[in-house]
């Protein structure tokens, strides 16, 4: 009786599924501090965002690690991470930038740990950071080489990739950065995201995010632009960009939405369903965790003609 308890206990953890408690993958998602106006640049309540369609997928497959307001996770905790996703302003305060951070992050991409960066956090400096980032995602938003206008952009065709799956095609208008710093001849890079921009993008004077002659040359040759991509490294991890997600608005966009989420499983290395990943969010669930800024005040009124 004693054998026969053994074996049927041994039988019953063969038949374990494989998302099983040990085998589930960390997300760490990292929100930078309150930026730019009401409704923009809202990294808290994006990452929150994120946490609940993840959440509410039920998959089984993942945890999730938050931290907001530019908190940095705990070596320990980045230890485990499977994938690490960025959403918050860039350039010099860029919270990867900041102490040891970008070695810190360095070490976890050495043995493969995933990186997903959102609007504002593809662009490092040009100094410390844009090395890695194109490395680690495969592009990066570079000063006097890449320009972010607001435009509505639409995108008609989406390639066959982990990251697409159940995504349709789709048109919204935002701060879509584009000429971005991509490896050299793209190697590894996959362009998941591409439209022509319109002339309009380029009304602004040549400047260090604004414009210059050859990004000028492109938009006038309509030449496509990549503003989101997917990447594979030597080392075995994966790598996102989407430089959309200025305006939080955007992200009750369901296929815009659904898009980044299949990136923070497929960056992690978890299987993406083949209809994507399926979160439903009300207007109510925009309004959530908005950080407390004030409104943009109304346009003042014209005077009236004499």
């Amino acid at each position: 009786m004693k054998k026969l308890t053994l074996l049927l206990a041994a039988l019953a953890f063969t038949a374990a599924p494989a998302f099983a408690e040990g085998a589930k993958k960390l997300v760490v998602l990292i929100a930078g501090k309150p930026s730019h106006g009401h409704g923009e640049h809202e990294h808290n309540a994006g990452v929150l965002l994120f946490q609940k369609c993840l959440e509410q997928h039920s998959t089984g497959l993942v945890d999730i690690k938050t931290h907001l307001n530019a908190d940095w996770p705990a070596m320990d905790e980045l230890d485990k991470a499977d994938t690490i996703v960025i959403y918050s302003d860039g350039g010099g305060g860029h919270p990867a930038l900041q102490g040891d951070h970008l070695a810190e992050l360095g070490k976890e991409m050495k043995r493969g740990c995933g990186l997903v960066c959102v609007h504002y956090a593809t662009e490092p400096t040009k100094e410390k950071g844009g090395n890695e980032w194109i490395d680690w995602i495969g592009g990066a938003f570079e000063v006097n080489w890449s320009v972010n206008p607001h435009w509505q952009a639409d995108f008609k065709t989406l390639p066959a990739h982990p990251v697409t799956s159940g995504v349709k095609p789709f048109s919204t208008n935002d701060e879509w950065y584009f000429h971005m710093h991509f490896r050299d001849g793209m190697t590894g890079v996959t362009p998941i995201l591409s439209d022509v921009p319109p002339e309009t993008t380029m009304n602004r004077k040549d400047g260090p995010h604004e414009g210059n002659p050859t990004v000028r040359a492109e938009v006038a040759a309509k030449k496509p632009q990549h503003v989101a991509w997917a990447v594979e490294r030597a080392d075995g991890g994966r790598g996102f960009g989407f430089t959309g997600g200025h305006f939080h608005k955007g992200w009750g966009n369901d296929d815009q939405r659904k898009l980044v989420l299949n990136a923070i499983l497929w960056t992690a290395k978890a299987e993406v369903p083949a209809g994507g990943v399926e979160s439903a969010i009300t207007a109510e669930d925009l309004e959530q965790n908005l950080d407390p800024k004030a409104p943009k005040p109304a346009p003042a009124p014209k005077p009236a003609a004499k």
